[in-house]
């Protein structure tokens, strides 16, 4: 017998003392192990691992271009723009943080409005936002409410197709699809979106109310700052009022009657906070600078709101 006969002979009766060492495992060993592996808790893959669906596009907004209209860019460097809306927004986020001298319903929702076009409502929207843009704590959402006439996309300088009207009438679109990130930290945007014929109805529906209560309770950090149209030229902008916490009326010095003013407070809530931007006062500086001054009241009756805008 050779040296390989002998191996083979020497190892067959290991091979049969332990038949499994080698063997491939048999059917019912297989679904034994199929179910043992359906009963065990599945695995759970952790939230931080799964990005959230934020928003569907983003822009790139020239900031040298922004600067050059005169808007606040939240960057390193000093100006008197910076230092007013940084006095504009302070009672602003007081109250959103529930630490003024009013309490109030969805006190983060703040809509910039005006008696009438051209106050420079647009203009203290975006810069309000960009101002509480620069925050440590805050993010912002700049939504463009103004759906006869929006302005914010072109005076940001992006287009947008799509937008908040469009979210209100298509079901099957979600926040996240309408929304635009920017490059400016924290900064996002709601355009206006399409038009449509049935405005008033849309910023009045349940839709629209749902829309508010999610915005504003989705973060606890976030500011919506919303540019609404003005008082007395559309309906819209008294159904929007409705549904925000606080009110910035821009007051344009010099042009705004006081009688459009009291008209315009009139169709707000006498309840609601309501702060007052006077716009394009001329300054100390010069005949060419246009600064911005700023007056808040709390919880305005109708008698002091008369006596405010008198003043």
């Amino acid at each position: 017998m050779d040296m390989i006969e002998r191996a083979m002979r020497s190892g067959a009766p290991q091979l049969r003392e332990d038949p499994a060492a080698l063997s491939l495992p048999t059917s019912d060993s297989l679904i034994e192990r199929a179910a043992a592996i359906a009963k065990s808790p599945p695995v759970v893959i952790p939230t931080s691992v799964v990005a959230p669906k934020r928003t569907q596009r983003s822009v790139l907004l020239d900031l040298e271009r922004i600067r050059s209209q005169g808007l606040l860019v939240p960057d390193a460097r000093r100006s008197r723009i910076k230092e007013e809306y940084r006095h504009i927004k302070r009672p602003l986020l007081m109250n959103a943080a529930g630490k003024g001298a009013t309490i109030v319903e969805h006190p983060n929702l703040i809509m910039v409005t005006s008696s009438r076009p051209g106050e420079g409502k647009t203009f203290t929207a975006c810069n309000l936002a960009l101002s509480i843009a620069a925050e440590r704590d805050r993010t912002v959402l700049l939504v463009d409410a103004d759906v006869i006439k929006p302005s914010i996309a072109r005076m940001l300088g992006f287009e947008a197709d799509q937008g908040l009207v469009d979210l209100l009438i298509d079901e099957q679109l979600e926040l996240a699809d309408v929304l635009v990130d920017t490059n400016v930290p924290s900064l996002t945007i709601l355009p206006a979106g399409s038009t449509h014929h049935l405005s008033t109805e849309l910023l009045a529906s349940d839709n629209m109310r749902k829309l508010a209560e999610e915005v504003s309770r989705r973060y606890a950090d976030r500011i919506i700052v919303m540019d609404s149209p003005p008082l007395l030229v559309t309906t819209e902008a008294s159904v929007l009022a409705s549904l925000a916490g606080q009110i910035v009326m821009v007051v344009e010095a010099g042009r705004t009657h006081q009688s459009q003013v009291q008209e315009a407070l009139a169709l707000l809530n006498p309840n609601q906070i309501v702060g007052f931007v006077l716009n394009k006062k001329r300054g100390i500086l010069g005949a060419d600078y246009y600064g911005y001054s700023y007056g808040y009241r709390y919880g305005y009756g109708r008698d002091e709101r008369d006596r405010d805008a008198e003043e």
